[in-house]
C-alpha cells in the first residue's frame, strides 16, 4: 500500500520595463528595455517499492507459519524534480493471543495479551523513529530518512524482513492479516528548520500534520509525551 504525496509551489513570471527618453527641438529619442524572468513550476513525487518481496504466486492464500521470516524491504523512491525529506509509516497488526519463547515455554503465566503479529528485522540506520501509537487493532511505526533524497534517488530499505510472531497454534488459524506502509515526502526547500536533517525534516512533518489535521487521510501522530520518541522537534 502505498501513498503519494505531491507538492507544487508556482512562482509568477516577473516582467520589468523601462522607458527613457530625452527631449528636444527637432526630434525624440527613445529607448526600450524589458527584463523577463521565468520560473519553473518543481514536482515532488514519490513510489515506494519493496524489491524481495513476491506476491502470492497465481492469487492463491500464501500461508506463513510462527517465527517464519518473510523477506520484505520497503523504500522510497523519489520520481520528481525537487530534493525531498521522505518518511514512511507501518502498521504492525496486533492481537490478543498467547505466545512461547524460543524453547516452546509459554510467555506471561500462558495468558494471552495484546501481541504484535511481526517484528521489523535488520531496521537501517539512516531511517530514524519519530514516534509509535497504537491505532485500532496495529501498532503503526512512523520513521524518517535522516538524508535529503535527491531526484531520481532510492532510499535504503527501511527493513530488510519481518518475522511472525511465535503464537501458539490454534489461536489465529486462516487469519488474513496485512502490513499495510504509507510513503510521504516534502519539498526539502523551505520547509523545515534545524541544524541537521533530521531536525529540518521533523519539523517539516510538524507542518504537514498541521496543515492535514482533520483531513481524510490524515497521518497517524501521537496524542501523548509517552508515545514521542525523542526526535529533536517532536
Amino acid at each position: 500500500m502505498k501513498k503519494q504525496r505531491k507538492i507544487v509551489f508556482w512562482a509568477a513570471s516577473l516582467l520589468l520595463t523601462g522607458v527613457l527618453a530625452a527631449g528636444g527641438t527637432l526630434a525624440y529619442l527613445t529607448d526600450k528595455d524589458s527584463v523577463t524572468n521565468q520560473f519553473v513550476v518543481g514536482k515532488v513525487e514519490i513510489e515506494g517499492h519493496e524489491p524481495a518481496y513476491k506476491p502470492d504466486p497465481d492469487g492463491k492464500t500464501n500461508y506463513i507459519v510462527p517465527t517464519q521470516v518473510i523477506p520484505k524491504d520497503p523504500c522510497i523512491e523519489n520520481k520528481g524534480k525537487n530534493d525531498s525529506y521522505v518518511y514512511m509509516d507501518v502498521s504492525i497488526p496486533m492481537a490478543k493471543v498467547i505466545v512461547a519463547d524460543a524453547s516452546g515455554k509459554r510467555l506471561n503465566g500462558g495468558t494471552a495479551v495484546d501481541t504484535e503479529l511481526f517484528s521489523m528485522n535488520q531496521i537501517s540506520s539512516k531511517w530514524v523513529l519519530m514516534y509509535r501509537k497504537k491505532q485500532n487493532n496495529a501498532m503503526v511505526y512512523t520513521y524518517l530518512y535522516n538524508e535529503v533524497l535527491s531526484a531520481g534517488k532510492t532510499t535504503d530499505p527501511l527493513f530488510t524482513s519481518v518475522t511472525a510472531a511465535n503464537i501458539v497454534e490454534g489461536q489465529l488459524d486462516e487469519k488474513e492479516v496485512d502490513i499495510p506502509i504509507n510513503y510521504y515526502a516534502i519539498q526539502a526547500l523551505n520547509t523545515g528548520e534545524g541544524n541537521t536533517v533530521t531536525e529540518k525534516a521533523t519539523q517539516a512533518w510538524e507542518k504537514y500534520v498541521n496543515q492535514n489535521n482533520g483531513q481524510k487521510g490524515q497521518v497517524t501522530v501521537p496524542q501523548s509525551e509517552s508515545e514521542r520518541m525523542g526526535t529533536p522537534g517532536i
